[in-house]
This record gives C-alpha cells, structure tokens and sequence, in this order.
C-alpha cells in the first residue's frame, strides 16, 4: 500500500511530503523545514515509522521549498532531484530567502536532473515526471495514476493556481500546463499541493475560478 504523510512548514506554509511503501522505502518531496523544532518532527516521524528514505525529490525549487534540503542530506545522504530549469533557484536560495527576510542553509546543489517523461519507481508503485512549467520554468507534477494521485507543488491549489508573477514565471504556460497534463487525469485524482488542502481533479474542474 502507498501512504502520503503531509507536513507544513515554515513561515510561508508551506507543505512537504513524505511518500512510501509497505516496505517503508520512503521519497521525501519539497522539505520546507526550516527550524530544529521542523526538523525534529519530519525526523521522528521517518525514525517512528522505520522508514528508509530513497530519494529527495522536489517538484520546484523555490525558496519555501528546499528550506530543509541541507538537513535532509545531512541526515539521510539525499542530495535534492529536480528539473534543471529549476537550478537557478537553487543557486540563488541565499538571495531570496534574504529578500523575503528568513534564514536557511544552503541547499547542496543536485547533481541528478528530473526531465518530463522519467518514470520513478518507488518500490512497486510508478511515479510519472509530468513537466507543469509556468509557476516557475522547471515546475514537476509526480503522478501515480494506479492509486489517482498527484502531488503537483504550486501549480495547482484548491480553488486556484500557483503564482507567475515570479521571476521566470509565465501565466499562460501555467494554464497551459495545468489544462495539458492535470486535467487529462481522472476527476477522482487527488492532488496534493504545495500550500494548503488536498483537492481533486473533478472539484478543480468543475469549480476553479481559473479554469472556467
């Protein structure tokens, strides 16, 4: 069976996952910890659970969501995977988090590079790299299609969409996106955000004010 354990983080809120199997092999995805007290929760969860953390995935790499990569690979070996796009945000983490006025360590720098297509397996569960550019230019959407779920970062929220007001962002490419890949998945697919509340594919097609 495949368990998703759901955490918010730091200042901006933002939300990390936890992905694994019934043989607690676990993918952490968007660590937004960015305190001892953040550290210490994802850290006893992953230790409580007995779970065996694989790979640290990120579906962007903004600020908010790589806060906690330095920990991550401190304590678990994982250097962050993302879609090369996203590098520069990596690079320049120092930067933003000083222009938004919050501290962080430095992420490591990755050195695997996640590309539309790729299929990651986690044990025997399929992940699809869904590339969902327009919040930021290397934005990923992992999709496991067997058990209808999605977990998307800031392209998709429940009764809105990621920002592209950023630097590199780009409104129609996000619509784009989002019409191209999510809304071909089934209406009864989760999805998994980077801030606030799960929603679906149905309730997002039927009722977000930016899709109309």
């Amino acid at each position: 069976m495949l368990h998703l354990k759901s955490f918010t983080f730091n200042p901006f809120q933002e939300n990390t996952y936890v992905v694994y199997d019934e043989n607690n092999t676990a993918f952490i995805i968007d660590p937004g910890n960015s305190n001892h007290s953040e550290n210490e929760e994802i850290k006893n969860f992953i230790s409580e659970k007995n779970l065996k953390p694989a790979r640290l995935l990120l579906t962007h790499a903004h600020v908010d969501h790589i806060m906690g990569a330095h920990f991550i690979f401190d304590t678990y070996g994982l250097l962050p995977e993302v879609h090369a796009a996203d590098l520069f945000f990596v690079d320049r983490m120092q930067q933003s988090a000083a222009m938004y006025g919050v501290h962080c360590d430095q992420a490591p720098k990755p050195v695997h590079f996640i590309k539309d297509g790729d299929k990651i397996m986690l044990g025997n569960y399929e992940f699809d790299c869904l590339f969902t550019p327009g919040h930021s230019p290397g934005s990923i959407t992992f999709y496991n299609k067997a058990n209808k779920l999605a977990i998307a970062g800031d392209v998709l929220f429940r009764g809105s969409i990621g920002r592209s007001d950023l630097p590199m962002g780009d409104h129609e490419t996000l619509l784009q996106s989002i019409r191209d890949k999510l809304l071909m998945m089934e209406d009864d697919t989760k999805v998994y955000s980077g801030h606030g509340p799960m929603t679906t594919i149905g309730v997002e097609r039927r009722s977000n004010p930016f899709l109309m």
